[in-house]
């Protein structure tokens, strides 16, 4: 079970969190239409080495769903760096997955945020960044919210295994979609497409080459989402090499659990 015993108010609601683990600090940043459970494969291994921070960003998995702020990128960078003064880290080292890549940019590209080190994985970084359906439900978000529960349901699913190109553990499915599935998160879910806008990440685009911290560039190599092209144009606008994970797609840390957490361990540690 993925536990989160920790609550905390944020600007844009009540969040939940943990944090485990023994060594320098690491947070994890997760992404769309994920949680912090999308990490618990890989957790065990980076809490040997690290005392790890994750939590559910508002609007997502356990937090709050309806909070007074819309929980887009530009307010999820908000919070991460509220997250980060809660628990007191100067300078941790940073792993970010999906969107997270753009929320950890903006805290520390936009609001000065230091790291000791940053891991991107297929994240949302370089436009451009919506699939054909992203783009079709945003401009028609309030003809989806109103399915019946059993088609979002299969909706939800369908999607989720659309960003895979390996099988995951089939317990894991419904770790990453039950909270979509009760009627806060059913709105919550849809509403994410409509509060997507590339200029989140269009205005840090020309300052990926002045991170101020190492970074590196993990990639599934066949991601059916963001290809690998877009992972190679980040890494390149940045001036780092990139990793390519060949067989995995878009959600690598439950594909191949083990061999993700040793590619970021090597880049956490080197």
């Amino acid at each position: 079970m993925w536990s989160l015993d920790q609550t905390f108010e944020t600007s844009a609601g009540t969040v939940v969190a943990r944090v485990a683990g023994d060594g320098p600090p690491l947070v994890l940043a997760h992404g769309w239409p994920w949680s912090s459970y999308s990490w618990h494969r890989i957790t065990p291994a980076l809490e040997a080495r690290f005392r790890v921070h994750a939590y559910d960003m508002p609007g997502f998995g356990r937090s709050q769903k309806d909070g007074a702020r819309p929980p887009s990128i530009d307010v999820q960078g908000e919070v991460f760096c509220e997250m980060l003064d809660h628990w007191g880290l100067d300078a941790p080292r940073v792993v970010a997955h999906d969107f997270g890549g753009a929320v950890t940019l903006r805290a520390h590209l936009l609001r000065g945020r230091d790291y000791t080190a940053l891991v991107l994985m297929n994240v949302v970084a370089m436009r451009p960044w919506g699939s054909d359906f992203f783009e079709h439900v945003k401009r028609h978000v309030d003809a989806f919210t109103g399915l019946p529960p059993h088609i979002h349901k299969a909706v939800v699913c369908a999607y989720i295994d659309s960003a895979l190109a390996h099988p995951i553990a089939p317990d894991d499915y419904d770790g990453l979609d039950a909270p979509w599935l009760t009627p806060d998160g059913q709105t919550a879910f849809w509403r994410q497409f409509a509060l997507a806008d590339e200029r989140f990440t269009a205005e840090m685009e020309d300052r990926y080459g002045d991170l101020r911290c190492p970074a590196s560039v993990l990639w599934g190599a066949d991601d059916p989402w963001i290809p690998l092209a877009r992972g190679a144009a980040l890494a390149e606008r940045i001036g780092v090499p990139l990793t390519q994970m060949d067989g995995l797609g878009h959600l690598p840390q439950l594909e191949d659990p083990p061999r993700v957490a040793r590619a970021i361990l090597s880049r956490l540690e080197g």
